[in-house]
């Protein structure tokens, strides 16, 4: 996106990327980051992994799309299905609602 100033969320903001800018923060869906006030780009960029760069020739400044940072898409586990000890199917689903320790190891 080009960006004449740094201190509005641009308009485009939530058409372009799917994030809208709200009391509690950046927001996409039910994941909210929050941002410093007063409002400034380039903290949104860093808090969302994106990109900015300014042309100092024609004063615009450039918002990149994220760069996969430290925003979730979401925190919710997708549906997963591994084999047991005994090679059945178990679904992670069951657990839900209960905490999990999980370890993952490759022989790579």
């Amino acid at each position: 996106m080009i960006l004449t100033e740094l201190d509005r969320p641009p308009q485009e903001l939530e058409r372009r990327t799917g994030w809208v800018i709200k009391p509690e923060g950046a927001c996409r869906g039910a994941v909210c980051i929050p941002l410093p006030e007063p409002f400034d780009v380039r903290d949104l960029a860093q808090r969302l992994g994106m990109a900015v760069v300014h042309d100092e020739d024609h004063d615009l400044w450039g918002l990149g799309p994220e760069s996969g940072g430290r925003a979730l898409q979401t925190a919710e586990l997708p549906d997963i299905v591994l084999p047991d000890r005994e090679g059945r199917d178990f679904a992670l689903r069951s657990l839900r609602g209960t905490k999990v320790f999980m370890v993952a190891w490759a022989s790579w």
